[in-house]
Parts: structure tokens; sequence; C-alpha cells
């Protein structure tokens, strides 16, 4: 009897992936787009490839870049032709969005919550990864930047996250034995501080864990529709629907009657060139 192989998949086969920023928000980011870019390339050479080995080549484009990852920066998830864009890219490969007036809103720089976003795709780009802790009951999310996310230091002047080390997510290591962040605030593993929160799996569903009940409550109040901690209850991740968005996206200019914004014609090429 015939027999069929199974077919294996992963985003990084041993290359180092290009991501293309766009910036789709009007809400002003609060920095420079090209600096921002130029930071948070920075922020992968110099501190978080050399732990995770995750290098990165971060582009600033007008849309989807063939082959390569994605950072859209959207003002939320309210935006015309926003939820299209789905969970994945239109080659489906991993995506991230920052949604700027969200972010603005809860009080956060753009800039941390950009370098954030980034540095938990390129640590976990499937959102798939977990691991067991402190607790037997419990699975963890491989989210390196939740625990920590309160605190930031500067490259190039511009505010990057923190973001914690593979050692955290190995529960044999004893207290101050190792260094489980960067800016060294976090003392043992699966330690979460006091602005931060972790995603578990308990009792058969996703959920998360605080340090402190301020924390909790701030979360209960964000708008997290397309975040990371959504997409990791979904069964499948969806691709970018272009078609979707530029639809939306012309709508929206027609109702304000004003031409479609230059961006639209990338998205169009890139529409009639992938066939999607």
């Amino acid at each position: 009897m015939a027999t069929t192989k199974p077919k294996f998949g992963a985003f990084n086969q041993g290359e180092t992936p290009t991501i293309a920023c766009f910036n789709k928000a009007t809400t002003p980011l609060g920095v420079d787009f090209s600096a921002l870019i130029s930071a948070m390339q920075g922020f992968v050479d110099k501190y978080v490839a050399p732990v995770w080995a995750t290098p990165a080549k971060l582009v600033k484009s007008t849309g989807y870049v063939k082959g390569a990852w994605a950072i859209i920066f959207l003002d939320d998830a309210d935006q015309p032709g926003a939820l299209a864009y789905h969970d994945l890219t239109p080659d489906g490969l991993p995506q991230s969005k920052v949604f700027v007036r969200t972010t603005i809103k809860n009080g956060d720089l753009v800039s941390v919550s950009a370098s954030h976003e980034l540095v938990e795709m390129l640590v976990d780009p499937a959102i798939n990864m977990m691991t067991t802790g402190p607790d037997p009951k419990v699975v963890y999310a491989y989210e390196s930047a939740d625990p920590v996310e309160a605190l930031s230091f500067k490259v190039n002047g511009i505010p990057m996250t923190d973001f914690v080390y593979p050692s955290y997510f190995e529960d044999f290591h004893k207290p101050g034995s190792v260094k489980f962040d960067y800016l060294n605030k976090v003392n043992k593993p699966f330690q979460i501080l006091s602005g931060g929160y972790q995603i578990i799996f308990k009792n058969g569903k996703w959920s998360q864990t605080y340090a402190s009940a301020s924390k909790e409550k701030a979360f209960t109040r964000e708008d997290r529709r397309d975040h990371r901690s959504e997409q990791r209850k979904k069964k499948t991740l969806v691709r970018a629907d272009l078609k979707q968005v530029a639809k939306a996206e012309n709508g929206a200019s027609a109702g304000r009657r004003i031409p479609a914004t230059p961006t639209l014609s990338s998205v169009s090429r890139l529409v009639s060139t992938t066939g999607e």
C-alpha cells in the first residue's frame, strides 16, 4: 500500500529573515519612522541576536515585500482594512502589528511596543512555542517581552523594550545564578515583574497571570484584538487578504472624498503579482 511522506514546514530554514516595516497609521508615531527602524535594527544586532541567535534585516517599505516577514503600523483594530491583514503575510510568513493609537491611549511608547512585537516575533515566529515551568499543571508561552514589558532602555536614543533571556524559561536555574533579562531586573526563572504578565495554558484554555493587581486591571481595559495573546488561541493562522485591505481602504478614502493613498498602488501591484 502506498504511503504518504509527512510534510514539515518551518519559518526559519537557516536564513536571516528580512522584515518589511511599513506605516499605515495616520496617528503620529512620536518618533521619526526611519530613525525607529534604524534603532530596531540596532536592537536586534547588538542585543537580541547575540542572546537568542535570531538575526534579522529590517527594511522600510510601503507594503508587503515578497518573501519577507512584516511589521505593520496601524492606528487601531478599527482602522479600515486593519483586520484583513490577519495573522500572516500573503506568503504565509510571520508578521506583527503595532497599533499606534491604541498604544498611545494606553500611555505607552510606540517604539517600545514595536520592539516588543519584534523580539517576540523573532523568538517565537509561529506563536506556538511553550514550555513547562514551576507549576506542573501549567504550560508557559515563550513570550520574551511580556514578563518585563514595563521596562525599557535606549538604542540610538530611542526607547526599546527589555526582554528575557533563554535562561528565563529554564526552571533549573537557581535565583541569581545567571542573567535572566537584559536589564538584569529578573532574579529567577518565570518571575514576572510588577508591570508585566505571562501567558499560560491551564485547564484547557489560554489565560494570563500577573504580578500585580494594577497590571491585571490595566490589561483587562486594553483592546487586545489581533494581539499575539489572541492569535495563540487560534487553531490556524490566516494569511493577509490584500484584496480585502484595498477594498476597505479605498472605501474609506472615497468616504473622505480624497484619492487613495500612494501605498495602495503598491498593494494592488502585489495583489496582481502574488495572485492573492
